[in-house]
């Protein structure tokens, strides 16, 4: 803050006892950014040396989304991702399974999702949302296998009991701006951390607060903190930190024509046109399946002329193709679901400027992993806990607010660095993979005396070493703050999406940070004014939604057209239906019967009928 800003460091090797800002150095001190990180990352990942166990380093930003060089935002720089790029391997179908920041990291910690863990919603204040006390999650897990944990950043979950760390330093004991923000205390503390590691292997879990919108709760740092430490008048200083401002108009308005994600137009690939058979398959045999066909002779058993043809179209239906193949993995940089106007492109150069703060905190990160002596044996993981706090982002369980990115570095696996996987997976899954990198087993254990508790995500390794057929993914959310129950499952299987509202009949609610926001202002103001808004949906569809909702990405990747009542997707609807409904009664979901009935679990669980008509 603005006292904070007139202090010096004060020498000394404890992070904790580190003033949280510097002034400014004088001209001609200071040193620029490390500009050699990628050099740095190929001297680091030349393999596991023999007899040193593994480590996991696991990075989460809070609320990001695909505004980095890798997922091909050309307005942005984010040089220290797109450099770990270069080692992982890059999903495009990565997705949390819950939008919700609480429940999210606790499903990310626990493998089971937040209907099945306890954390409905928000851990902090009068929301009070806790993970039930016999869950048995990561940290958990690994300190009873002799591996030490850390966290630094952003915790957000609960019970301590549930979700304990050797190594904390969160909002629980810290101001959650300096040990979420303020990248040269983050660098320090990773260093601690690493510095006082034993011969045991370890898991740290550093969670950044950026770009989490802060506008309701801190706004004299701007609507995302971005001029939280920016050495400004009163905001402090971090001396890591060399601010990257943009303005509106940096921020590019995406059009068909200009495609940053493809390159050079070229015929359709076998991938493609597979997923394009397939749906033509399922309206004309009336089947479904999840798992993808073999090859793409099998799947539509087309002849060669029609494949010809295909291959050959007009530069307008390779241009349509193009399109509707890329911008799921590679969003416009006005998001297709944002409205484009001053306003919320003010609010995206906001959100920009504390990305690159985070990516910049990234590669303090990797230097210290890398100094320390550890990137040779550590896993790395990048991703975000779920969609960014614009419309129909965060607390949606749309493509926009479940879609996530997320990268994995392994020493083990140089193979696939810098390969993109089309393979469907969850952040559930990242608890499986973490126990298998450490090959820890999953303990048997039930909960409230019911059956075992079975882990549905799956281990991402076999990932790192040649693609895997995964296409399906499931979602829940129950609420965000306390006031905002809206109960919705979802499930994404290849290019199709399903959504069931539960509770469709009321309206849809907004959180109490993004309703702050200057861009839900705007689409509020220009509502009431009777303008338009330049967005692809009104106010009054945001709010009241259909009970069921049903998307084919493959000719609709912005969602628009809600295809649950299209009788050509009635067989597609039933078995997604049932999909759904199969996983949730198998991770015990108490929202199983609603809203057409009462879940009654005597003498053995069924849904009893409540005859009101819905």
């Amino acid at each position: 803050g603005g006292a904070a800003g007139k202090r010096r460091l004060a020498p000394s090797r404890d992070a904790s006892e580190i003033a949280p800002f510097s002034p400014p150095p004088r001209a001609g001190k200071g040193l620029g950014m490390r500009c050699a990180l990628a050099l740095l990352l190929g001297l680091c990942y030349a393999g596991k040396p023999p007899g040193r166990p593994r480590n996991v380093l696991l990075i989460v930003a809070d609320d990001g989304g695909f505004e980095s060089g890798v997922y091909n935002n050309t307005a942005i720089s984010t040089p220290n991702l797109d450099a770990l790029a270069q080692r992982s391997l890059i999903f495009r179908n990565a997705f949390t399974s819950v939008s919700s920041c609480s429940p999210s990291r606790a499903s990310l910690l626990t493998g089971l999702p937040q209907h099945q863990n306890g954390m409905y919603g928000l851990h902090q204040a009068v929301h009070h949302f806790n993970s039930f006390d016999s869950v048995r999650s990561l940290p958990l897990l690994l300190s009873k296998a002799g591996i030490r944990t850390g966290i630094i950043g952003k915790k957000h979950v609960g019970p301590e009991a549930v979700y304990p760390f050797d190594f904390a330093y969160t909002e629980e004991n810290s101001s959650v701006l300096q040990v979420g923000r303020n990248i040269t205390r983050i660098k320090l503390l990773v260093r601690k951390f690493l510095r006082n590691q034993d011969e045991k292997p370890f898991f740290l879990y550093v969670a950044f607060h950026d770009p989490h919108r802060c506008g309701h709760s801190q706004p004299q740092y701007g609507a995302f903190c971005e001029k939280f430490g920016s050495g400004e008048p009163g905001m402090g200083w971090i001396p890591d930190w060399k601010p990257q401002h943009y303005s509106p108009d940096q921020v590019q308005v995406w059009l068909p024509g200009a495609l940053p994600s493809c390159g050079k137009l070229h015929p359709p690939q076998p991938s493609l046109l597979q997923d394009r058979y397939r749906k033509l398959h399922v309206l004309k045999r009336g089947k479904f399946s999840c798992t993808p066909d073999a090859d793409i002779r099998s799947c539509c058993r087309c002849s060669v002329a029609l494949f010809a043809s295909v291959l050959f179209v007009s530069l307008i239906l390779q241009l349509r193709l193009l399109v509707n193949s890329c911008i799921s993995f590679l969003p416009s940089q006005v998001p297709y679901f944002v409205q484009d106007t001053p306003a919320a492109r003010s609010d995206l150069a906001a959100q920009y400027t504390t990305i690159g703060r985070m990516d910049q905190g990234i590669g303090l990160v990797l230097e210290e992993l890398h100094h320390a002596g550890f990137s040779n044996n550590t896993l790395v993981i990048y991703t975000s806990d779920n969609g960014i706090p614009f419309p129909s982002g965060r607390t949606n369980l749309y493509w926009s607010g479940t879609a996530e990115p997320l990268l994995i570095s392994s020493p083990e696996h140089p193979a696939r660095w810098g390969q993109v996987s089309d393979a469907f997976v969850s952040l559930l899954d990242l608890t499986p993979t973490v126990l298998d990198w450490f090959s820890v087993p999953y303990p048997s254990y039930s909960l409230f005396g019911k059956r075992r508790v079975q882990l549905t995500g799956k281990s991402l390794l076999p990932a790192l070493s040649s693609e895997p057929p995964w296409a399906t993914v499931f979602a829940s959310q129950s609420l965000h703050e306390v006031t905002m129950h809206y109960p919705m499952r979802a499930v994404q299987c290849g290019s199709l999406r399903f959504i069931h509202n539960l509770q469709n009949l009321t309206p849809f609610p907004i959180d109490q940070d993004f309703y702050v926001s200057p861009t839900f202002q705007d689409l509020l103001n220009r509502t009431q004014g009777g303008q338009p808004t330049h967005w692809n949906k009104t106010l009054h569809s945001y709010y009241y939604r259909e009970r069921w909702e049903l998307y084919d990405h493959s000719t609709d990747p912005t969602e628009s057209q809600n295809l649950a009542s299209d009788p050509r997707y009635a067989q597609v609807l039933q078995e997604l239906q049932g999909l759904l409904l199969k996983w949730q009664w198998a991770t015990d979901d108490p929202w199983v019967c609603m809203p057409d009935g009462v879940l009654e679990d005597k003498p053995s669980p069924q849904c009893r009928p409540l005859h009101h008509e819905l």
